[in-house]
């Protein structure tokens, strides 16, 4: 993606002429919508010029001169290509690669093969596994991700629980991070400061050291996505969760409940544009708090037995369904009517036109129990006042049923179309 910010006015607003290139299935101006909103800007105009396999979107977005600290800014200098169209029809709608676009690309190029890995990069999967001296090194990446509008502190936590989680749900307990921040010129040093204090209370809380890094300012970087990060935690090899551990009799919990992330996230940013009762939309607001499953990870898989374990992000429960399921090489058998759903979920995704089950969901846990452990499970997870039940179970076969229907892997997250819808509304 090429993003081109110039200033060319400084009065009583910053007018800034952005350039895009977008592959031609998006909507120009919803994308215009979603960009400025997440940098904190008001798009006022869109233009969209055509090529054989891409768009350039260009529009013009306003923002308080006070706010930004630019003169001048060049187009990012990692990729101005336009990417060929059998390269954009690889590429899933949501924020990961999809599964073809891995196997083709990225699974025959690993680097060396090296007999201490022992649990490489695989699609769907949150985690490595590293043979050190006989123990178990289990490591992940994630961007660093710190949206403003949510306040610093509030987003620094957000950032780092998506981070520790995905070698959490191993069942090994996070305890080192490495992480590198490229901040954007308008963040400020005590904006900075908010969130490594963050960072830096709740790892000394979870008994996580960060171990190094790399911070710096660049003209070209810009929110949400800030950085990278890799977590790391050592255990035994026989103590960690596979993902595709699922076996033939256990049975399914799922923590919190489909989309918390997205209503708590459109609930808090776009509250007065909801149309429903202010107890609704105070209750959809409160599932931001739900957003964290570090601890869960970590509570289940001590109770355990826990055969397997996935966070629920991108593709909603849905998508952790699909690929738990695909991972064991059998069947999930879902009840519908078991899935918790939380306070304003169901009120906000009507009111949104959004499938909850295709939401993303950060915060909750997808598991695979032995059935022996799921009285002990929800035991240690319901003693932390954490919401959990038990939606079905694993059979021979292959795929998900839900209530004896089908349940295919969603092809979008309906949370972007609803923000871009908000946006617009917004602005208007």
């Amino acid at each position: 993606m090429c993003v081109e910010f110039i200033l060319f006015h400084s009065t009583a607003w910053c007018q800034l002429n952005i350039s895009i290139e977008i592959p031609t299935k998006w909507n120009a101006w919803k994308y215009s919508q979603v960009t400025a909103r997440i940098h904190g800007l008001k798009p006022w105009y869109c233009a969209c010029s055509a090529y054989k396999s891409s768009r350039t979107l260009r529009f013009i977005a306003r923002r308080r001169s006070g706010r930004v600290r630019l003169a001048s800014r060049s187009a990012s200098r990692t990729s101005t290509a336009k990417p060929a169209q059998s390269d954009l029809s690889s590429v899933s709608d949501l924020g990961k690669i999809d599964r073809s676009f891995f196997d083709r690309y990225v699974a025959p190029n690993l680097g060396a093969a090296r007999s201490d890995v022992v649990v490489g990069p695989q699609h769907g999967v949150d985690f490595g596994v590293i043979d050190v001296g006989g123990q178990a090194l289990v490591t992940a990446t994630d961007p660093v991700s710190i949206l403003p509008a949510l306040g610093f502190e509030r987003a620094a936590r957000f950032a780092l629980d998506l981070i520790l989680a995905d070698v959490a749900v191993s069942g090994i307990a996070p305890s080192h991070l490495s992480i590198c921040f490229t901040l954007p010129e308008t963040m400020t040093d005590d904006e900075f400061a908010t969130v490594w204090e963050t960072i830096h209370e709740e790892c000394a809380d979870l008994g996580v050291a960060v171990v190094t890094g790399h911070t710096a300012r660049y003209s070209d970087s810009l929110h949400p996505w800030v950085g990278a990060a890799t977590a790391m935690g050592v255990g035994d090899h026989d103590a960690i969760v596979r993902p595709d551990g699922a076996r033939v009799g256990d049975r399914l919990l799922l923590t919190t409940g489909p989309a918390v992330e997205s209503v708590g996230l459109l609930s808090t940013l776009f509250g007065d544009q909801l149309e429903l009762p202010d107890d609704v939309v105070a209750d959809a607001q409160a599932r931001l708090e739900e957003v964290y499953c570090t601890r869960d990870a970590l509570t289940a898989a001590a109770a355990g037995p826990v055969r397997a374990m996935h966070d629920v992000t991108e593709g909603g429960l849905a998508g952790a369904l699909n690929e738990m399921a695909t991972g064991a090489d059998a069947r999930f058998v879902i009840d519908h009517d078991a899935v918790p759903i939380r306070p304003g979920v169901r009120e906000v995704c009507d009111a949104l036109e959004i499938d909850p089950w295709a939401a993303t969901s950060s915060g909750s846990l997808l598991l695979a129990v032995d059935p022996d452990g799921v009285d002990a499970v929800r035991a240690a997870l319901e003693d932390r006042d954490t919401v959990v039940a038990e939606i079905g179970g694993v059979e021979s076969g292959s795929g998900v049923l839900v209530d004896g229907e089908r349940l295919e892997h969603p092809d979008v997250d309906p949370s972007w179309d609803a923000y871009a819808e908000l946006a617009d509304a917004e602005d208007e």
